[in-house]
C-alpha cells in the first residue's frame, strides 16, 4: 500500500471513530447555506416604510441593511433631514449586531447603551426592525425622522408587512 493510500485509510478510520464517539464530522460545516435578500425586495421595504410614515404625516428616511450590515437600499422622503439617513442606518446596524429589534436591544442592554452608541455604525434607539425569511435573519430596516422611535418602528414594521407574502414563502 502506498503512503498516500495509508494516510487516506488512516484518515477514514479516524473519521469513523470520531463519528462513532458523537463528535460532529467536519464535513457538516464545510458548506453553509445562507439566505440573502435581493435589492428589489430591499427597495420595496424601504419605500413602503417611508410611505407608511408619510401617511401618518411624518417625513422619514428608511435604510435596509443585508445580513452582513451593508446597505442594500435606502429612501429619504422629500422633506426628511439628511441626518435621518445616518440614524436609520445605525438603528438597522444594531439589529444586525444583536439579531433583535433595536428597541428590544435598548431595553435589554441599557447597562452598555452609552458604550454601544460610540461604536461606528450603531445607535441604540428604537426604530430598527429585523427582516426574516423562513426563520433566518436576512437583514434589517431602520427608520428615522418621526417624533419618536416607536413611530419609526411602526413604519419599519409596515414596510416589512407590505412584502410579508414574499418573505413568508421564501425557501
Amino acid at each position: 500500500m502506498t503512503s498516500t493510500k495509508r494516510r487516506t485509510a488512516a484518515g477514514l478510520a479516524l473519521a469513523l471513530t470520531l463519528g462513532l464517539t458523537g463528535m460532529p464530522a467536519q464535513a457538516e460545516d464545510d458548506v453553509i447555506k445562507v439566505r440573502l435578500m435581493g435589492s428589489d425586495l430591499a427597495a420595496d421595504i424601504a419605500r413602503a416604510s417611508v410611505h407608511a410614515c408619510r401617511e401618518r404625516g411624518y417625513q422619514v428616511s428608511a435604510v435596509v441593511l443585508d445580513r452582513a450590515g451593508d446597505i442594500i437600499a435606502l429612501q429619504r422622503d422629500t422633506l426628511a433631514r439628511r441626518h435621518t439617513l445616518e440614524i436609520a442606518e445605525r438603528k438597522a446596524g444594531v439589529v444586525v449586531l444583536a439579531g433583535v429589534d433595536s428597541g428590544q436591544m435598548r431595553d435589554n442592554r441599557g447597562d452598555i447603551r452609552p458604550e454601544l452608541n460610540h461604536m461606528q455604525g450603531l445607535i441604540i434607539m428604537t426604530g430598527g426592525v429585523q427582516i426574516r425569511a423562513a426563520g433566518s435573519l436576512i437583514g434589517a430596516v431602520g427608520v428615522s425622522g418621526a417624533p419618536g422611535g416607536d413611530i419609526d418602528a411602526d413604519c419599519a414594521e409596515a414596510g416589512i408587512e407590505a412584502v410579508s407574502e414574499r418573505l413568508d414563502f421564501a425557501e
